[in-house]
């Protein structure tokens, strides 16, 4: 068979890596610039490849097309590949026709690394062989080419679920769904509904889907929709004072680092996919307690001069900043802003009547963010690095405040992605120490 990959990032090449083990003809195309890692990933397995353009004739000639979890289905090159009749998949569509591993897929639009790390980590720590892919870390495709797992653990964006039609989790979880991305999805919030919900789509009927029974989204999208599996909606009614109660058993939170609701619940999820798998609760309990959140999401950094600062760079939409200004107590300095993906900055603003007292807008385009908070906090500013952002905060904060870092947007305008901003930020606080 003649695969083509479109993309040579972390997904394209795990693909192409796979396709060349299963003694396909693989070419990859990438519009771009190819990073030299995956170059000579490539180079070293004998993998042709192209950057810079897409040789159409090289494209057309493919039997089947694996393309990049950014590359949009509206794009033209997308569009004629179609018409042509060629099959275009994703990678992980690619990669579930090669394993008879079980596995558990994690979607929502906040929450996933999260849920995803914590359900492998505590996976591991009762004994599983287990490892953690898709959306973080490594592709799906690159870990069935170093070692065929008895269990994977899968973090999947709505983008990897558009190129899927029989890719099955034996375990799929649906934390939640707030608007995101909706520029991808025409501003339609249905259609993401929808994609988030494809990770139940070939489920079979001894399989769970377990999802937020309180979300608003899911449930009036339930109304028309029957699932597949085994549905298992889980409740605010299991988060308790300290801990929550997965699968009829409390577990003890308030001896770990995972704080704030939003991180009880990520907690109930990864537990109750865990105990789901047949893992025990005494395990389950000490992995709790030695897990280490993943940098970006709430991460302390430091506290200078009386003031803390918090990296929550992961905040890509306006739902993930919700619950980081719902669970910040007092007044803060609130770093916000970016690539604005058609936000609605409405649900934020009366958290930010109540909290923010400085609003430091980081972007290249801030007249939205400025708008929408105008008369609400009581000093706005603009930065145009993170540096220059922590800097303003430092003059600006108050003793006992805290400077959050929660953008509600896409970071592309001004950086690589939301590390390398959450790490711009983390560099210049600690910057700050250096000079006190």
């Amino acid at each position: 068979m003649r695969i083509v990959v479109l993309g040579a990032g972390e997904s394209g090449v795990g693909a192409a890596l796979l396709a060349k083990q299963n003694r396909h003809d693989v070419f990859v195309s990438d519009r771009g610039g190819i990073a030299e890692k995956y170059k000579h990933e490539l180079d070293a397995h004998g993998i042709a490849y192209e950057s810079g353009q897409h040789t159409w004739e090289r494209v057309l000639a493919a039997d089947e097309v694996i393309k990049s979890p950014g590359i949009p289905d509206h794009v033209p090159l997308i569009q004629e590949l179609l018409a042509k009749g060629k099959p275009v998949i994703s990678e992980i569509e690619y990669a579930g026709r090669y394993h008879q591993s079980k596995v558990i897929g994690i979607t929502g639009s906040n929450g996933k690394t999260t849920t995803t790390r914590l359900a492998w980590h505590l996976l591991k720590a009762a004994g599983f062989d287990v490892e953690m892919g898709g959306n973080i870390g490594k592709s799906f495709a690159r870990c069935l080419t170093e070692r065929h797992r008895q269990w994977y653990v899968l973090e999947l964006s709505s983008f990897q679920l558009d190129g899927i039609s029989a890719f099955r989790p034996d375990l799929s979880m649906l934390l939640n769904i707030s608007p995101d991305h909706l520029d991808r999805y025409g501003y339609e919030m249905g259609r993401y509904v929808a994609a988030k919900f494809r990770i139940n789509r070939s489920q079979r009927p001894d399989d769970w889907f377990v999802y937020k029974a309180e979300d608003a989204y899911i449930r009036e999208y339930l109304q028309g929709y029957a699932p597949n599996g085994q549905p298992l909606g889980l409740t605010e009614g299991q988060i308790q004072e300290g801990g929550v109660v997965a699968e009829g058993q409390f577990f003890d939170l308030s001896r770990t680092k995972l704080k704030g609701q939003h991180n009880y619940y990520n907690a109930l999820f990864a537990l109750t996919a865990a105990m789901k798998c047949g893992a025990g609760a005494a395990a389950l309990q000490q992995g709790l307690e030695s897990f280490v959140p993943v940098p970006h999401r709430m991460e302390v950094v430091g506290t200078v001069n009386g003031v803390g600062y918090i990296n929550d760079s992961k905040a890509t939409n306006v739902d993930a900043a919700y619950y980081a200004l719902d669970a910040m107590p007092g007044s803060i300095v609130w770093i916000a802003g970016g690539q604005d993906k058609g936000n609605d900055y409405a649900p934020l603003q009366p958290l930010a009547r109540e909290k923010v007292r400085v609003l430091i807008c980081l972007g290249v385009d801030n007249e939205k963010l400025k708008t929408a908070f105008a008369g609400i906090a009581a000093l706005i500013l603009e930065a145009g690095s993170a540096e220059e952002a922590v800097q303003l905060a430092a003059r600006n904060a108050r003793e006992g405040e805290q400077v959050l870092l929660s953008p509600a947007c896409a970071s592309f305008d001004l950086f690589k992605n939301y590390e390398h901003r959450g790490d711009l930020f983390r560099e210049a606080v600690l910057g700050l120490t250096k000079t006190k």
